[in-house]
């Protein structure tokens, strides 16, 4: 498939998935377009990389559908001085659209091979201003913290407070949370010493 027929589906992906459903942040979508999607799936997936659902990647993991990801960076408000802890490095795809909006993104995947592979594709993007770490993301990155933003792209039973312990007062963390059965999107907001808990999804 040649470069203009993946940035008519890009297109295509902005205006109906993202769009449609409320992501009109000029600067997000803007991300969206700078970020071709279909460079962090496996090459049998490429012909879908722009199709509104989740896509296998490999290691039984998988690209979150577009629109989530969307969803949890609009919620994130990232900001172009700030920094960012992300849980879960996955395809890389999530990392990529954070780092051309903040200002460093601070990565932690405990699978080896999935975040090998994405930090070459940010390398071939001149994607800068990740660093990476494996490891167990709940347990944050201490030695990076306060975070301006956190954002989980896996699910977790409770909220860990590990992460909200390196979460700036202000700031905001999004991650889904809940048991196997039902998952919710949670927002939590940090100020003036308190805590603010919030259901988007």
């Amino acid at each position: 498939m040649d470069k203009g027929s993946y940035r008519s589906q890009l297109d295509r992906m902005i205006e109906k998935q993202l769009k449609k459903r409320g992501i009109n942040e000029e600067r997000l979508l803007e991300s969206f377009r700078e970020i071709p999607r279909h460079l962090f799936v496996p090459e049998d997936q490429k012909p879908h990389a722009y199709s509104d659902r989740p896509l296998p990647i490999g290691e039984g993991q998988t690209i979150s559908q577009p629109y989530i990801v969307a969803l949890m960076t609009n919620l994130l408000s990232v900001d172009s001085d700030h920094t960012v802890l992300e849980i879960g490095t996955g395809s890389g795809y999530q990392t990529a659209i954070l780092a051309t909006l903040g200002k460093t993104i601070y990565s932690v995947e405990k699978r080896k091979g999935l975040q090998e592979d994405a930090r070459k594709i940010h390398q071939q993007l001149g994607l800068n201003n990740i660093k990476y770490k494996t490891g167990d993301g709940t347990k944050g990155w201490s030695k990076y913290a306060p975070f301006d933003r956190i954002i989980g792209t896996g699910s977790v039973p409770e909220i860990p407070e590990s992460l909200i312990n390196q979460l700036k007062d202000p700031g905001k963390l999004v991650i889904p949370a809940g048991g196997r059965r039902q998952q919710r999107l949670m927002l939590l907001v940090k100020e003036e010493g308190k805590r603010k808990k919030e259901k988007k999804s």
